[in-house]
């Protein structure tokens, strides 16, 4: 029985960056399959996989994960989080959320536009590194005038420096750090009950 408060509706990710092939598995009724750790495109979730070797990927590859994938070809194992992550999987896991960042600006973006208040005295602007209260109140004023359309226009209008890094930041705390309180762009881990 789930906890009041506690539910999450399922979320799937539909597409996900190839992080890192870890090894051939042989066998099963699979047949031999690569693992691979893969972070979702929509969510950050961080997953791992079995994947046909037929695929031939690479780090850096967008694989197609949704719900109608075949799944002689992908099979998502389980949702991992960061500490289960080899080394070299870990290296590669910033440049995915930079690429996923760059070509998803318009979403965060957006976030900046409408985010609200996380706590009557944290706003959830404030939890993105580099953001203190001046600079939250800046970006408030700012986006009352006229909702901001791109990274460049929110620095010009703002004096904010380097917005798209501060985000990749913000993304990279939440899914390395499993004592996180506020989740702004990362699917929150898994609660047991």
């Amino acid at each position: 029985m789930r906890r009041a408060g506690r539910w999450r509706p399922k979320v799937y990710e539909d597409e996900a960056v190839v992080l890192g092939i870890n090894q051939t598995r042989g066998g099963g009724r699979f047949g031999h399959t690569n693992v691979v750790y893969l972070l979702g495109t929509e969510h950050f979730t961080l997953l791992e996989a079995a994947v046909s070797p037929e695929l031939k990927l690479i780090a850096g590859n967008l694989l197609y994960i949704g719900r109608d994938a075949p799944r002689e070809l992908v099979r998502i194992i389980r949702r991992v989080s960061y500490q289960d992550l080899p080394e070299t999987v870990r290296l590669e896991l910033e440049r995915a959320v930079e690429r996923i960042v760059a070509e998803k600006e318009e979403r965060f973006v957006r976030f900046f536009n409408s985010c609200g208040s996380l706590t009557p005295r944290l706003h959830a602007l404030e939890v993105i590194p580099g953001i203190g209260k001046k600079t939250m109140l800046k970006l408030l004023e700012e986006r009352e005038r006229k909702a901001f359309e791109s990274f460049k226009e929110i620095e010009e209008r703002t004096g904010l420096q380097g917005v798209r890094t501060s985000v990749v930041k913000r993304v990279m705390q939440e899914l390395s750090d499993p004592e996180n309180r506020y989740w702004l762009f990362v699917r929150p881990p898994h609660i047991e009950e």
